[in-house]
């Protein structure tokens, strides 16, 4: 395995709508994040992952791009995003953007060329069909809900759209799209920026069959469905009414992920990017490849054979999803957790990489999730920072992990902003389901968890803003923020800086070995870190209560989320570090 500086990185993720508001307008921008810069380089990051600050009509917060090369009016100007850039590197700070390529906004330039007329120019640039006995082409299902098909009246025509009916994919099988794209990559790359998160990309390459029902298509090569789609698929089979389906138009609504997702004849197209912008440029990149089986993990990271750095996987954050029925909560336990972060710890341990995380703008917050919000808050959200931010990887913290915030119980769902917690929310009521049941799940799964405005002091705009921020502040910003955490030592957000200088100063913790241990518990999560003769062992108890410890006679301790650390036992979500030269 070959050393590499996207290795030895800690990447900070930025949501700018809800990090930092320069000018009152209760939305985050670039020049608060151009003032946030000194807080980023103290934590210790080396990269930023900034989400989408593209012009866009906001449909999908910003996924939904009208003008890849303009900045949304609400985040600034490009002058600004240059600025950022040139700032960000006199801290030795890289950015990465998110690169949303499956789709467009319905409002870009080539959609409306493409939706003008039926022999134009971009006709083919995104995926039209036409109707089939005025019924829609097939019955794929939106993964937003509702028919992946959206009636065009100008043309008389249906085109795709794998998400809101505002975002229509395009279609990769044209090769002036593909070209147009790479062209608006090697743009930003230009314009100073490292490399990119890719969104969605494991649905560009589309079943060019378009069979209906799209059934058929899922027996066909069912191994590609992933956790999610199965979910999906398992309620559109037993429960079609769950869906926005139109009943009347297709007997059952079956996900286009099913059908859209990690397609035979995708590699060509990414392996075509890769020759064509990634490696002439040396890109950074990591990709959200929902779809791909661990068995194939190697086509997409490979160090080299395949075509991204690294990928997201998401078998961690989707173990509470329930496959037999849509929005119900499903329990989990440790053992289960640390299997599927092991399995693909082990999976590319050869000489693939991985993107280590516990949250981001599409999740909730990981103490709430994983450990405990509670009187425990503090050492649950150290104790999980230890724990995967030390695996073999590159580890992703999002805004506000590191001070430890929690999940908000917002009142109405009208508090909600997030496309789909509203869409589920009412197909849910409308289904029968009880209020408190439907609202408490969005508390555990709603993607606006994760996108409450940062809490940086404990003001009444929490530092965020002077305005009505675009979401609700989290309350507990009075006693969660940046300020006091500053002020303490014994701090989540000191401790995840100790953490990240831990990693930065110690090559066994970026490139030693990965050998879990403790698996059959479900109190201790652990492993350890082999590098030359240098052993660490990380420990961590997931639980509220004291449990014993075996004994790690001439080990040093490295690190321990506790003010002391008593020899034998691990007190209720503490963590220790130790380190050795010698195998245990």
């Amino acid at each position: 395995m070959r050393p590499g500086w996207w290795k030895e990185s800690v990447v900070y993720q930025i949501y700018p709508r809800s990090f930092q508001d320069s000018n009152s307008d209760g939305i985050g921008d670039l020049r608060g994040i151009i003032q946030r810069l000194d807080y980023i380089h103290a934590l210790g990051a080396d990269v930023i992952w900034l989400c989408p600050v593209y012009d866009s009509p906001n449909d999908d917060n910003g996924y939904d791009i009208r003008d890849y090369y303009r900045i949304h009016e609400e985040f600034g100007t490009m002058e600004e995003m240059e600025e950022l850039i040139t700032r960000a590197g006199e801290y030795g700070i890289r950015i990465i953007m998110d690169l949303v390529a499956n789709h467009t906004s319905d409002e870009h330039a080539w959609f409306v060329e493409s939706r003008s007329s039926l022999d134009n120019d971009k006709r083919d640039w995104y995926i039209w069909r036409p109707g089939q006995d005025g019924q829609t082409p097939n019955n794929w299902g939106s993964h937003f809900g509702g028919s992946a098909w959206e009636y065009d009246e100008v043309t008389g025509e249906y085109y795709l759209h794998c998400f809101s009916r505002k975002q229509p994919d395009l279609n990769w099988e044209n090769p002036q799209v593909r070209s147009e794209l790479y062209r608006m990559m090697e743009w930003w790359i230009q314009l100073g920026i490292a490399g990119f998160r890719i969104d969605a990309i494991t649905f560009i390459k589309k079943d060019q069959h378009l069979l209906s029902p799209a059934i058929n298509v899922v027996q066909q090569d069912e191994h590609a469905v992933t956790s999610i789609a199965q979910q999906e698929l398992t309620t559109a089979q037993t429960n079609p009414t769950s869906t926005q389906a139109n009943s009347t138009t297709t007997p059952a609504m079956i996900p286009v992920i099913a059908a859209c997702l990690n397609r035979p004849g995708i590699m060509d197209f990414l392996q075509e990017m890769k020759r064509e912008v990634l490696v002439p440029h040396q890109a950074m990149t990591v990709a959200e490849a929902p779809g791909v089986p661990i068995d194939d993990v190697d086509q997409y990271v490979d160090e080299d054979e395949g075509v991204f750095n690294m990928i997201f996987q998401f078998d961690h954050v989707d173990l509470d999803l329930n496959p037999e029925e849509q929005g119900m909560y499903q329990h989990w336990n440790l053992t289960d957790f640390k299997r599927v972060l092991s399995h693909w710890q082990e999976a590319t341990s050869r000489n693939s990489w991985m993107a280590l995380y516990l949250e981001n703008h599409d999740h909730v917050r990981s103490v709430s999730k994983f450990a405990h919000d509670g009187q425990h808050r503090e050492a649950a959200a150290k104790m999980l920072a230890a724990y995967y931010l030390l695996m073999r990887g590159t580890p992703f913290i999002y805004q506000g992990q590191e001070l430890g915030m929690t999940n908000h119980r917002f009142d109405s769902i009208e508090d909600y902003r997030d496309l789909d917690s509203i869409r589920m929310y009412h197909e849910q009521r409308a289904a029968g389901r009880a209020e408190e049941d439907i609202m408490e799940y969005l508390y555990r799964r709603s993607r606006d968890q994760g996108r409450t405005p940062m809490q940086w002091n404990a003001e009444a705009g929490a530092g965020f803003t002077q305005g009505t921020p675009w979401l609700q502040i989290n309350p507990n910003h009075t006693q969660i923020n940046v300020e006091d955490q500053l002020a303490n030592e014994r701090s989540v957000l000191h401790f995840y800086r100790k953490l990240v200088q831990l990693r930065k100063q110690h090559p066994a913790l970026i490139y030693g070995d990965y050998t879990p241990i403790q698996n059959d518990s479900e109190q201790i999560a652990a492993y350890i870190r082999s590098y030359k003769q240098e052993f660490w062992s990380v420990w961590c108890n997931f639980t509220d209560s004291t449990i014993s410890l075996p004994e790690h006679r001439g080990d040093d301790i490295m690190l321990c989320n506790l003010e002391h650390h008593e020899s034998g036992i691990l007190q209720p979500f503490e963590t220790v570090i130790f380190r050795s030269l010698r195998p245990d």
